[in-house]
């Protein structure tokens, strides 16, 4: 009996050591990107995080990229919406985002994604929308325009918001349909192989937005602080979290691993409030207790969503 709850005992440490790094790690992406922005444009800082990430991620997705090629053509258009979606445009408009607000405002803005999926479900892959849902969708919504227009209602009768607000909330979205993409792949298709593909065709794109970044004028500035924070962005939140969380997966499945990822806002004011010295307001606050409402209104109808036919529900991140 004591042997039992010690293996118990360690394999809940284990699996807390792989659960709780990734939205640490995913955090941090947010909070690197604000750091640095002065430092390093945002093409330039999607463009190198992503052939870091590549380099290290090949010699895992090598083997599976060459087995799988020939089912990578054959959902072409999807493996190409998920790398411009999931690679692309999530990135380059989270760093142009933190060009001009706060690591704070984009990570409790991450919390609308799950909302943003059922959405985008509903409306483009005929979803039906439950009441409970509806009403999560209303909340939650209500939560980012209290972040967006920083608390002042009447910014929304004059249509004034926060650009760096607006771009995080296109990250969002760029994700959201990231996510019911990649959800459409085939499960014998090896989820590694497919990320290094999408990072492969994701660089000439970043390539061109990187060049005509450089041609409008902007230079980075390259420093120990600056390469620090570009290795970072390239090996922990792009290489390891996604490792340690689908090993996380396979040890306690999708829907208790994807617990994890409210996490993410979390570590991330945490670590803005530290490193940056941002100040965490009231009216943030409020928009995230109103999002995390929203989220579990709407969860509610989580078991209906599953059934068959459906899109299945396994939990993918911001990268």
């Amino acid at each position: 009996m004591n042997t039992f709850v010690k293996t118990a005992g360690l394999l809940r440490v284990g699996t807390l050591l792989l659960l709780l790094p990734p939205p640490l790690f995913w955090a941090g992406n947010f909070i690197v990107g604000r750091a640095i922005h002065n430092d390093v444009p945002p093409m330039t800082l999607a463009l190198w995080r992503w052939v870091i990430a590549l380099v290290f991620v090949l010699p895992f997705a090598f083997r599976h990229m060459k087995r799988d090629l020939h089912k990578y053509w054959k959902f072409r258009w999807r493996v190409l919406g998920a790398s411009l979606s999931g690679v692309v445009s999530f990135n380059s408009f989270v760093y142009l985002g933190l060009q001009s607000t706060t690591a704070s405002n984009g990570l409790l803005l991450n919390s609308f994604i799950p909302i943003l999926i059922v959405l985008i479900a509903a409306i483009f892959f005929r979803q039906r929308l439950h009441l409970a849902q509806i009403v999560g969708l209303t909340v939650s919504f209500a939560g980012v325009l209290t972040i967006v227009t920083h608390g002042n209602w009447s910014n929304l009768a004059s249509m004034s918001f926060s650009h760096g607000d607006l771009l995080i909330f296109c990250a969002m979205v760029s994700w959201a349909l990231y996510t019911l993409w990649i959800r459409g792949f085939p499960a014998d298709i090896d989820r590694i192989g497919l990320m290094g593909t999408q990072i492969l065709l994701a660089i000439p794109v970043l390539v061109l937005l990187y060049l005509f970044e450089r041609a409008s004028g902007a230079t980075p500035t390259w420093n120990f602080h600056s390469i620090a924070a570009l290795t970072y962005l390239g090996i922990f939140p792009s290489v390891v979290a996604y490792l340690l969380y689908n090993l996380g997966v396979a040890r306690v499945g999708a829907t208790r691993a994807g617990l994890s990822i409210h996490l993410i806002p979390l570590f991330g004011v945490v670590l803005a409030v530290i490193f940056l010295h941002e100040v965490v307001h009231s009216y943030q606050l409020l928009g995230m207790v109103a999002i995390v409402a929203g989220l579990v209104c709407a969860g509610r109808k989580h078991d209906e969503v599953n059934r068959p036919g459906r899109l299945p529900t396994s939990p993918l991140t911001p990268s």
